[in-house]
């Protein structure tokens, strides 16, 4: 890009000294400004071409509204939830990330915060400097032959399973996206959450936070945990419920717990989980050391530089690596593509096996790969813990053992162009296919033997029903009891009298008591509830 010596960059978080350096070798004029309040940000982004944030910065979709030359936002670590990607996308702005710069360290804070709890270090340390010597108080439990459940095996729930090995315990994991084969090479066995949560003498969870992963783990569940069981979250506070938590670690049913990452940052002093002696805690530092912070300080600089003198988004999230020229006729593709990907991804269930995509028509006379990630990254995204961009996204689909293949084909019937994503799991098959309408709006086209025509966005409800009279004035009353709108609605079958897919859009997530009163309607077979509002 040219005049990128000009460009000026804005590093709102502390970011390491190797970060800076590169960035000013460059010729960027960079200023470090941390801990602006909201209002001095508002102010300040408006002089800046790109931004480089940490966890503190929140670059909301207000920030974004003003930063009239922003061209770039990076993030110096994997997780981006304070960065509002779809804000920035529809202003035409990169949004990157450095996916495993902090996947050995976070694994190693989990195994160490495993440890501690097991052995009581924290409190054992808080006494005897405290001048005691209670060796009868602190008795721990030996990790040896014990069982580690982790749910979600993604890149850093894999390296914590070797470090568990390595301390010769048991592993077992639920992932419901990770192939048999893939699980066994890595020498973990693959059960069912039910299980897992029965089995496990320490349970540690790695997925991102969903509305399926909300308060994954509460009273209920812990209620089939083995007595003494002990729980680590070092991934995304509110997958345990806190208050349920509390009165498991008062009667002892939980005999312990660490966290890394609350419901509420920073933790308020009043929280009653720090009431506990048996709940120990750190202040999400899970990412914090000088290895670390050094790798994506350098990694993110680097990618930052390689955009405003190359044009290559290397660690982009919302767009691929492609050259800027190529971008604009690709880009509506990419969103279909990540859209059929993610849609799948909550339709579908078992160990994804294999994925072909089958490019028709118009789009078949354009660059696949692209369009091949963005369909792996819609993918892979819901369901990991880990990040998923354009650069990994094929990585970690030949990690899990998901066998990937293109087909090209220049008929695309009655469209001028269809992408069809065809996905093996489970032993079943599932077939979704889209097309763009204008040339430029995303709409799905065929759901497993269903033709529709279906807007992929927000929040969707899919409803497998018997084709009776009734189902639709079932479903509608339910929705108006319960003050829960309907944005749009489609109906089809493939044959009279068979089965017929009613397709909503809601407002709004539907609350848990209005979807198990439509799971138990008359000719209802199954209710999905799909979220694209990422």
């Amino acid at each position: 890009m040219s005049g990128a010596n000009a460009m000026k960059i804005l590093v709102s978080d502390s970011l390491s000294k190797q970060g800076i350096a590169i960035l000013e070798k460059a010729g960027f004029t960079v200023d470090v400004k941390t801990k602006m309040p909201k209002e001095e940000l508002l102010k300040e982004i408006k002089h800046y071409d790109g931004l480089i944030v940490r966890s503190g910065t929140k670059v909301t979709a207000e920030v974004i509204a003003v930063a009239d030359k922003l061209k770039v936002v990076g993030r110096a670590g994997s997780g981006l939830d304070n960065v509002d990607s779809q804000a920035a996308t529809k202003r035409g702005i990169v949004v990157m990330n450095t996916p495993g710069g902090n996947t050995v360290t976070t694994a190693e804070h989990t195994m160490a915060m495993i440890f501690s709890a097991c052995r009581k270090i924290p409190q054992a340390t808080s006494s005897v400097k405290q001048g005691k010597w209670e060796k009868d108080k602190f008795m721990g439990i030996e990790l040896y032959n014990k069982t580690l459940g982790i749910v979600g095996i993604g890149q850093i729930g894999g390296y914590l399973s070797k470090l568990a090995q390595g301390a010769s315990m048991n592993v077992i994991a639920y992932d419901p996206y990770l192939a048999p084969e893939r699980a066994e090479k890595m020498g973990v066995a693959l059960v069912d959450l039910p299980e897992l949560f029965r089995r496990a003498d320490i349970v540690s969870v790695h997925t991102p936070l969903t509305a399926e992963t909300k308060s994954l783990i509460n009273a209920k569940v812990i209620e089939t945990m083995k007595p003494g069981v002990v729980i680590v979250n070092c991934a995304r506070g509110g997958i345990i419920n806190e208050a349920d938590l509390v009165e498991a670690l008062k009667s002892k049913k939980v005999a312990a717990a660490a966290f890394d990452v609350f419901e509420e940052e920073p933790v308020k002093a009043d929280n009653p989980l720090l009431a506990l002696d048996n709940f120990i805690c750190t202040p999400h530092i899970g990412a914090q050391t000088s290895e670390a912070q050094e790798n994506v300080a350098v990694g993110i600089a680097e990618q930052v530089v390689d955009y405003f003198t190359r044009g290559i988004a290397r660690g982009a999230v919302n767009i691929p690596s492609v050259p800027p020229d190529l971008l604009p006729k690709l880009q509506p593709y990419l969103t279909l593509a990540e859209k059929i990907g993610m849609l799948q991804s909550q339709l579908y269930e078992g160990g994804l096996e294999r994925v072909t995509i089958e490019y028709c028509g118009e789009v078949a006379g354009l660059s696949s790969a692209p369009l091949t990630i963005a369909v792996l990254k819609g993918l892979l995204t819901p369901i990991l813990e880990d990040a998923v961009n354009y650069v990994n996204a094929p990585v970690i689909a030949k990690e899990r053992g998901i066998e990937v293949k293109e087909v090209k084909s220049g008929d695309a019937g009655d469209f001028t162009s269809v992408i069809r994503v065809r996905v093996e799991a489970g032993k079943k098959i599932h077939r979704l296919a889209g097309t763009l309408h204008n040339r430029k709006e995303s709409r799905i086209i065929e759901i497993d033997d269903f033709q529709v025509e279906v807007v992929p966005e927000g929040h969707m409800m899919l409803i497998l029903n018997e084709d009776k009279p009734g189902v639709i004035g079932t479903v509608g009353q339910a929705l108006g009891d319960h003050n829960v709108n309907i944005a749009r609605m489609q109906c089809a079958r493939a044959d009279r009298g068979g089965n017929a897919l009613l397709i909503l859009g809601l407002d709004a997530p539907l609350p848990a008591k209005v979807l198990e009163t439509i799971k138990r309607a008359k000719h209802i077979l199954s209710v999905t509830l799909v979220n694209l509002a990422h």
